[in-house]
Formats: C-alpha cells, structure tokens, sequence
C-alpha cells in the first residue's frame, strides 16, 4: 500500500463519492478509481461499497480508515521530524505535557538551549491524556507530571521542577476577582464547577467545599470547557496554578488550602544524554530564579 493510495482511501471515506474525492486530489476520476481497486485488492476485503449514487463505507471499511487516518497522521509526523533532523538538527529532545502552559518557561528554555545546543531540537508533545502511557512507549523523552502519578513508574528518574498551589478562577469582573486571598466562605452561594479530570489533591478541596452545603457545582467535562463556562458567567472553578496561561482574561485568585501540586519531569533512566540534561539545567533555573512568579 502506498502513501497515495492511504491519502485516495481516506479522502473517499470524507465524501464517498470517486468524482468529488478525485477532483479535490487532482486526478482523474478513471486513476482514483483504480487505486482504491489495487488496495482493496492488496488487503482482501472491499472497504467501500459502489452504488449510483457514490459510495459506501462497509463496517470492515470504516474500521479500517479509522485506524489508516492515525497511521497517516503517524507517517506524516515521522516524515516531517525526519526532514527537520536532516536538514538542521542532528539530535531530538521531545517532551510531553498536557498543555502548553504547564511548563510555562518552556518557550524561553528552548530559546536559551538552542543558543549553547544549536545542533539539538526540543519538540513539545500535547497530550491533554494518554501522556504517561505514550511517555512508557518510548514517544517522548521527557514527561511532565505531578509527582503523584510517577510513583508506580518503573525504570525513570524523577526531576523537580516547582510547586503548584490551587487558584480561583473568576471573570475579571467579578466581586471575588478583587481578593487577595479566597476563603471557603467566599464561595457560600455560588456555583462551583468541578470535575474534567482533575488530580486528587483538587478533588479532595472540591469535595471540602462541596460538602459544606452552601455551594452549589455542576460537573464540567474538562479544563477548556470549565474556562468557557467561566467566562459565560456560569460559574466559578478551582484549579492547580500550572494551567494558567497569564493573558489576563481570567483573574487567578489563590485560594486558602493546605493543598498543593509538586509538578515534575520525568525521564527514562537510561537517557544520559548531555543536552538532555542540560536542557532540564535550564529549565530548573529558570524556575528557581522565578521566586515570585505565581505558579
């Protein structure tokens, strides 16, 4: 099976029918047709069934595409970081976080490393999950985590990186965005959103708060959607300091609790490379120099 005969595959499964899916590729229609025969033919079974009115795919086919889409999107990663090592690179550092923000000094440490380690490029991964499994996979080289999800991982050396407290998360306009300090009874008669995956320690303040029984909540499916609902005046949200993004649409107000979030790299044992842990140098100063940047 080709590269071509993946991308005529996938795009037929998009518009099911040959004349549309061969036009948006720039071919003739009679070439699309008979590639899709020669893989169908390669593979053993029919993926799309023909009719007059185009085509359908069959369960064995929509199967397939759906795990041919990620192989695609795979190859076209692979190709694309192959091309970069060639052309400029001669090494790869990729690290793995949930969110861009997580590791807020990450954009400035790739900066100040790439100045002493020109020849070694650092790659960000964003994994909102499935981060720890595709770290033990050998996929990233570096995995930011909360220290208490590495407990149970074998065969990786556990790197500190900063302590993280819980936050307030209000529209600016709000009457508790000008606080200093939230307490619990600030929240008495307000809706709080809880849920979207959040870590033990959150969830131990949530269910505290919670259980008073002067606060309302609704559960929200993740951090994207609990902002969104923020920002619609639905509601307000506890959540760990390394989510924040600082652009200042939200006021993070720090919240008065015992619990905190020690975030950390990860990386796999046998990793001893200079520039690897060279970057992980840079990016602890960079952290240890930021004593009074909310984290």
């Amino acid at each position: 099976m080709t590269t071509k005969q993946m991308d005529y595959c996938i795009e037929l499964a998009h518009t099911l029918n040959f004349s549309r899916a061969a036009d948006n590729l720039f071919v003739s229609q009679p070439t699309f047709s008979y590639q899709i025969r020669l893989l169908e033919e390669e593979i053993g079974f029919t993926v799309f069934e023909r009719s007059g009115r185009g085509a359908e795919l069959t369960p064995a086919g929509a199967q397939f595409v759906a795990f041919l889409t990620g192989m695609r999107e795979d190859l076209k990663r692979a190709i694309e970081q192959g091309q970069n090592l060639s052309g400029r690179y001669s090494d790869t550092i990729s690290i793995s976080l949930m969110v861009r923000q997580a590791v807020y000094f990450l954009p400035e440490a790739m900066g100040l490393f790439g100045e002493s380690h020109p020849e070694t490029q650092i790659l960000p991964l964003f994994q909102y999950e499935g981060g720890v499994e595709a770290f033990l996979r050998r996929e990233a080289d570096v995995l930011f985590a909360l220290r208490e999800q590495t407990r149970q991982i074998p065969g990786i050396c556990v790197h500190d990186l900063f302590e993280s407290r819980v936050y307030l998360i209000t529209r600016r306009d709000d009457p508790l965005a000008g606080k200093n300090l939230i307490q619990e009874r600030d929240l008495y008669g307000r809706t709080l959103m809880v849920g979207g995956g959040s870590p033990p320690a959150l969830k131990a303040v949530q269910h505290r708060v919670i259980t008073s029984g002067k606060v309302d909540y609704f559960n929200s499916p993740n951090h994207d959607t609990t902002l969104t609902n923020v920002a619609a005046g639905r509601g307000v949200c506890l959540a760990p300091g390394f989510l924040n993004d600082h652009s200042g649409q939200f006021a993070w107000i720090p919240f008065d609790c015992e619990e905190s979030f020690s975030c950390v790299l990860c990386t796999h044992k046998e990793d001893r490379r200079p520039a690897l842990a060279a970057f992980l140098q840079v990016l602890n100063k960079l952290y240890q120099e930021a004593v009074a940047f909310p984290l």
